[in-house]
């Protein structure tokens, strides 16, 4: 029985061979992983199909296998003798597996003598370019092998999230390369380029500095997950010009109705009630509102989002972020909103997301509360153009009016950070909208159904 690379999602092309997790003819249980693969964004394991025995391993570490290609085979048990034993493939029909990050060669078979992808790492373009921006492996090994130099992947128009450049942007851009200019670039690329240019006119004392570990020094390596969130949060901060609002909510009737019902919520529904749902929800409101906050930016054209999908940054084990995405939030009410929380939050943290439920997000939230945070300042989720954290609640003194005059009361109140892009969100937009998310908060009546 051949194991096939399966289907990850929609978007999901091909996939990246991290680690084997079985050596061949290691026995094999039904559902039991036997080898490691990554995206863009997702590591994930490949079960075995049934019981049996791992004859032949296809591909390598570090190959990229596209979704359908075999990437093992295994003796079912119970199977017939000559099942013990790999059938060979006829030159004639085999699907050739890619064993580098290169494309195939010309005849449609893969290379004679294919580089690992490992290898090429290290062989191949930096991670990013002048300007920031982020080239995968694939697409570095790619432009590598056609010859393709940094200075002109700069200049390809990316069409990935925040102007990456696809493998298909890569491969469309060859053919004319050469015989016909290169398409102009964005606004993005000729701000960065710009950005670039100073920086190299700069003194080296104000470029990134050289560090030198001291004797006793640990060296920990970024793993894969910890340098793709430094290269987007860079990339983010190259992008967007950030500013933070900041707002002060007392959300004492809120804490009072939690308190109220999440018993009964928990009995009926078989989801705990945390204040995360909550916040979303009122999030989801004044993004109805005010929809210019859930907008996306390409060049000067600025393209308002129709759904609203709402990313929620969520702390793995292993210390890195991911933050996947409750989609149309917009059509859920209390209950849907706890579960899609719930769901989503307990599979990001064993490791069981599909990439799919990564990607589309419109708006972010991360609640900084969880760590004891009162407030704080988060980097925008690009494309998207804004984002809110949430901070913890606390018991604090604060002044209530009342049609008796003011008193002095012990209320729950917590701090909203919202950041926003300047290019497209001003001032005003941006601080109406973290005020009007506090006023929905503030105004959630103890009479509230789910």
């Amino acid at each position: 029985m051949e194991i096939l690379l399966p289907k990850m999602g929609e978007s999901v092309a091909e996939a990246t061979i991290i680690k084997w997790l079985k050596q061949e003819g290691d026995r094999v249980e039904a559902d039991e992983p036997i080898v490691e693969i990554a995206t863009d964004k997702v590591d994930s394991e490949v079960p075995a199909p049934q019981d049996g025995v791992l004859l032949e391993r296809l591909v390598k570490d570090g190959d990229v296998v596209k979704v359908g290609r075999p990437i093992a085979r295994i003796g079912v048990a119970g199977g017939p003798a000559e099942a013990s034993i790999p059938a060979p493939v006829p030159e004639a029909t085999a699907a050739p597996v890619r064993t580098t990050d290169g494309p195939p060669s010309g005849n449609g078979h893969a290379a004679s003598e294919p580089h690992q992808g490992t290898a090429a790492e290290g062989a191949g373009p930096a991670r990013t370019g002048p300007s920031g921006r982020f080239y995968s492996p694939l697409v570095r090994n790619i432009a590598r092998n056609e010859g393709v130099t940094m200075a002109e992947l700069e200049t390809i128009p990316g069409s990935g999230s925040g102007g990456r450049v696809t493998k298909k942007d890569l491969l469309d851009y060859l053919p004319d390369r050469g015989t016909s200019r290169p398409h102009p670039p964005s606004e993005l690329q000729q701000q960065t380029a710009r950005a670039s240019a100073v920086a190299a006119a700069t003194p080296a004392a104000t470029g990134v500095p050289s560090v030198r570990p001291a004797p006793g020094d640990e060296i920990i390596e970024m793993d894969r997950m910890r340098r793709l969130i430094a290269d987007h949060m860079v990339m983010s901060k190259r992008t967007s010009p950030h500013v933070t609002s900041f707002v002060e909510a007392d959300v004492t009737e809120l804490v009072r109705w939690r308190e109220k019902v999440k018993k009964a919520f928990e009995q009926r529904e078989g989801e705990k009630l945390t204040f995360t749902p909550m916040f979303i929800m009122a999030i989801v409101q004044a993004i109805k509102e005010m929809p210019m906050v859930n907008v996306q930016v390409d060049g000067y054209n600025i393209i308002r989002k129709r759904d609203i999908n709402i990313g929620m940054a969520a702390a793995l084990p292993s210390g890195n972020l991911i933050v996947p995405v409750i989609r149309n939030a917009d059509r859920l009410n209390l209950v849907g909103m706890a579960k899609a929380v719930n769901d989503l939050a307990e599979r990001a943290r064993a490791g069981k997301l599909q990439p799919d439920e990564i990607q589309g997000g419109t708006y972010t939230v991360t609640n900084v509360g969880t760590f004891g945070n009162v407030l704080g300042t988060p980097v925008i989720n690009q494309p998207q153009v804004a984002i809110m954290a949430t901070g913890a609640i606390r018991k604090k003194p604060a002044v209530i009016e009342t049609p008796q005059g003011d008193l002095i009361g012990i209320r729950h109140m917590m701090f909203l950070s919202h950041s926003y892009d300047h290019r497209v969100v001003d001032g005003a937009l941006g601080g109406r909208f973290v005020r009007r998310v506090a006023d929905i908060l503030e105004a959630w009546s103890p009479g509230t159904d789910y």
